[in-house]
């Protein structure tokens, strides 16, 4: 059994989990003078990356001035509202390390509706990129952190939803949400979460077992339409991998 694209590391915790993220991702700040986009996902799974990029070696070590911080998806909330992707990555990360305010990329929340903010968005990434368009020989991100819902979302990506079937835009506003919490979203759109480098997914805890059979088995969710123009990589902890396997 393996992933219908991508490669599946099984790690044996959530501590192992954050660690090889962080030098996977630390393997991308290379040369570290050039500028590095990394988009964030919310959730429970990458808050342990997060409390760790705010630690010795890497609040130090990283260089942030060159760093520039995405989301790929975030709740139509404020920003200080206990809901907010953006929140969460700014208390237990951002306000942490030495980043420019100006390299945080936060979608806009507080725009009129969300469709409003994502269109603020989409056009705060074509100035980020230079581009209306894609070019496949340059992509937006060094690197995409996406996680997985117990229904096989991912970032606001829906089961059944219209989005799926996007081509043209980068974000797109999601009215009502397919899980809890039932509030609108803000999501990018597959065409422009694969412009990276490397897609990294992180998975953690036994409550995921059932989704990742799931993926695993090539069933047709939102999580197994993702693709990347460079790495796709699954990231998982051994609670919520469904066989026993080696782990790193």
């Amino acid at each position: 059994m393996g992933l219908p694209r991508g490669k599946l590391i099984v790690v044996a915790n959530a501590d192992a989990m954050a660690r090889t993220a962080a030098e996977r991702i630390s393997a991308h700040l290379r040369p570290r003078d050039r500028r590095f986009a990394i988009c964030l996902t919310g959730g429970s799974s990458p808050e342990g990356l997060y409390e760790l990029l705010a630690t010795e070696p890497y609040r130090e070590a990283w260089p942030w001035k060159h760093i520039h911080v995405f989301w790929g998806d975030d709740r139509y909330v404020p920003q200080d509202d206990r809901l907010s992707n953006f929140g969460a990555a700014q208390r237990l990360l951002l306000e942490h390390v030495p980043i420019p305010s100006g390299n945080i990329h936060a979608i806009p929340t507080s725009a009129a509706s969300p469709e409003e903010a994502a269109r603020q968005y989409e056009a705060e990434l074509h100035r980020f990129y230079g581009a209306e368009r894609l070019d496949p020989a340059r992509p937006i991100f060094d690197v995409v952190l996406m996680g997985v819902g117990t229904d096989g979302h991912t970032a606001s990506l829906f089961p059944g939803q219209a989005t799926l079937e996007e081509k043209d835009r980068w974000v797109v506003g999601v009215t009502q949400a397919g899980l809890a919490p039932f509030v609108p979203r803000v999501t990018l759109t597959y065409h422009a979460l694969a412009a990276t480098r490397e897609m990294l997914f992180l998975v953690d805890g036994d409550g995921k077992r059932q989704v990742m059979r799931e993926v695993l088995a090539g069933a047709d969710l939102p999580a197994t339409r993702a693709h990347a123009w460079g790495n796709l990589v699954w990231l998982v902890t051994r609670d919520a991998a469904p066989e026993r396997r080696d782990v790193a």
